[in-house]
C-alpha cells in the first residue's frame, strides 16, 4: 500500500507535468488539500517536502506554495 503523502505528491506532480498546474500557479492550502484528499496535516506536509526537494514547488514566506518556474531556476 502506497503512503498517502506519496499519492498526493504523485497527483500534484502529474498535474504539473500535464500542464494542469503551470509555473506560478498557487497550490491549494494545506487545509484544502487535507479536506479534498481526506488525509492528515503530516501527509500533506510530507508531499510538499518531496515536491520541494524535486524542485517542483516553492513556498513563499507568509504567502502560499507555488509551482516553481523550472526555466528560471
Amino acid at each position: 500500500m502506497t503512503a498517502k503523502y506519496v499519492k498526493l505528491a504523485d497527483t500534484i506532480r502529474d498535474q504539473i507535468k500535464s500542464g494542469e498546474l503551470r509555473p506560478g500557479d498557487k497550490l491549494p492550502s494545506i487545509s484544502q488539500l487535507r479536506e479534498e484528499y481526506g488525509i492528515s496535516y503530516g501527509s500533506v506536509r510530507g508531499a510538499m517536502l518531496v515536491l520541494k526537494a524535486e524542485g517542483l514547488i516553492e513556498g513563499r514566506q507568509g504567502e502560499a506554495v507555488y509551482v516553481k518556474d523550472r526555466e528560471a531556476a
